[in-house]
C-alpha cells in the first residue's frame, strides 16, 4: 500500500498546512513596517494563546533557550532552588541550575511517577527563591499538578514559579495569572503546528522585578532587551521572520476553532487534546497494554512495552509498515516504552489510524494474537460518548 510519512511524536508534531505555505511564501525584511504589524498581532494573540495579561516574549530558539534564560534571569549564584524531576526534562532543568551555580533542592521521583505535594510543601523553605517543574513531563507522559503546586509556592513569599509548558500549552488548562504562574514556557513545534525554531515565555511581573537584581550572566536571552524592543514591535536580534509568518497562521486557525475566538478556539485545540488522549489510553488498554504514566497527561500516551519485547521493535515496526513515526523512550527508558503524541494538528482520524495501525503492529512483534478493531472501539466507544455530551462540538476547517 501507498504509505504517508506522518508524526505521532511529541515534538516536531504535524505540521499546519496553511502555515506552511505563509512560512514559504514570506519575504519581508524584520526591520520593515510590514514585520513590525506582523510581530506586534503575533505577541498580542499569544497573550490569548496562553491566557495571560502578562507580557509574552518570542524568541528565535529551541524551548531549551528559554528554559535556561529563565534560570540566567531569575537566579544568582549560591541562589537556593527547587527542583522538582520525574524525568529527561526534569533532569534538565536540574542541570540548567546547577550550570548557572545555584544551590539546587531536588524532589526526584521515578519516571512515571509525579509528587504529592506535601513532598513539596515539606521542600520549600523561606530561601527558595524559585520553583521549577514540568507541567507535561514528555518523557514518561505524566501530568504534574501545577495548581496545586502554584497555591504551595503563593503562600512562600517571594518564590517564583517557573513551568516548562512546551507540551502542555494547547493541551492542558492552564490559569496562568490566577494561579500565580510567574514563567511559563512553551515551544512553536508542539501544540502551534509549526516547524521547531520559536520559544516563548510569559512573565509576571514579580519575575520582571527580580531580573534587576540578579546577578547571572546573561546576553542573548537578556529578557529586558526582548522586552524593550517588543514594546517598539521589535525583537532584540534577528527573528526567524519566516516563523513568525507561521505562528501567525497558526493563530489564525486556532481562532477559526473558536469562531473568531482566540480564546475559545485555545479551549477547543486542548478539548481536541484531551479526548484524543482518552481515546488513545482507551485503545491501549483494550489491548492489554499498560500506561507508563500514573498521571497521564493530554498531551502523549506512554505505553510499557509488552513483556520481553523491546519497544525499539516496535518503533520499528510502525516506521517500517506504516511509515509512522512514533517515539521511543529515552535514556534509561529507551526499550521500556514507546509515545504516541496527540497534540496540535491531529484529529479523530489521526487517533483511529494509529490505534488501527498499533493493532498490527503488536501482530508483528508479539507472538500473541490480537484481536483486530478491539483497540479502535474502544476508542470509537470513548469519542461517541464525548460527542453525545457535547453535541455542538466546533470544527476548524483548513
Amino acid at each position: 500500500m501507498l504509505l504517508k510519512n506522518r508524526l505521532f511524536t511529541p515534538g516536531p508534531t504535524p505540521l499546519l498546512p496553511a502555515a506552511q505555505t505563509a512560512m514559504a511564501a514570506f519575504t519581508a525584511h524584520h526591520r520593515t513596517a510590514d514585520f513590525k504589524v506582523l510581530y506586534t498581532r503575533v505577541l498580542a494573540d499569544m497573550k490569548d494563546f496562553i491566557g495571560t495579561a502578562n507580557d509574552v516574549l518570542v524568541i528565535a530558539s529551541s524551548g531549551t533557550g528559554v528554559m535556561e534564560g529563565s534560570i540566567s534571569n531569575l537566579t544568582s549564584p549560591g541562589d537556593r532552588v527547587l527542583v522538582l524531576t520525574a524525568g529527561k526534562f526534569g533532569e534538565r532543568w536540574r542541570d540548567l541550575a546547577k550550570a548557572y551555580g545555584c544551590n539546587v533542592d531536588l524532589i526526584e521521583k521515578p519516571y512515571g511517577e509525579t509528587f504529592t505535594l506535601d513532598e513539596v510543601r515539606a521542600k520549600l523553605t523561606p530561601e527558595t527563591r524559585a520553583v521549577y517543574v514540568q507541567a507535561t513531563e514528555s518523557s514518561t507522559g505524566v501530568r504534574h499538578d501545577v495548581k496545586g503546586i502554584a497555591k504551595l509556592v503563593r503562600a512562600n513569599a517571594d518564590t517564583l514559579l517557573i513551568v516548562d509548558a512546551i507540551t502542555g500549552l494547547g493541551t492542558t488548562h492552564f490559569d496562568v495569572d490566577g494561579w500565580g504562574i510567574d514563567v511559563i514556557i512553551g515551544g512553536s513545534q508542539k501544540a502551534l503546528m509549526i516547524p521547531p525554531g520559536l520559544a516563548y515565555c510569559a512573565i509576571s511581573e514579580r519575575a520582571w522585578k527580580r531580573m534587576e537584581t540578579t546577578k547571572n550572566p546573561r546576553y542573548y536571552f537578556d529578557f529586558r532587551k526582548e522586552r524593550k524592543a517588543a514594546a517598539k514591535g521589535e525583537s532584540a536580534f534577528t527573528p526567524a521572520t519566516s516563523l513568525f509568518a507561521a505562528l501567525g497562521a497558526a493563530l489564525d486557525f486556532i481562532r477559526q476553532m473558536g469562531n473568531g475566538d482566540l480564546v475559545m478556539g485555545r479551549k477547543a485545540l486542548i478539548d481536541n487534546a484531551e479526548l484524543a488522549a482518552e481515546m488513545t489510553r482507551a485503545g491501549v488498554k483494550a489491548l492489554g497494554l499498560k500506561l507508563y504514566a500514573s498521571s497521564p497527561g493530554a498531551a502523549l500516551t506512554a505505553v510499557s512495552a509488552p513483556a520481553g519485547i523491546d519497544s525499539g521493535k516496535i518503533v520499528k515496526e510502525f516506521r517500517e509498515s506504516f511509515s509512522a513515526v512514533v517515539a521511543n523512550g529515552q535514556g534509561d527508558m529507551k526499550g521500556k516504552l514507546f509515545r504516541i503524541a496527540h497534540i496540535g494538528y491531529y484529529d479523530f482520524l489521526d487517533t483511529i489510524g494509529i490505534l488501527a495501525a498499533l493493532e498490527h503492529v503488536l501482530a508483528s512483534v508479539t507472538d500473541k494474537p490480537v484481536e483486530y478493531g478491539v483497540a479502535v472501539r474502544a476508542a470509537q466507544e470513548v469519542y461517541a460518548h464525548a460527542r453525545s455530551a457535547e453535541p455542538t462540538a466546533v470544527a476548524a476547517r483548513n
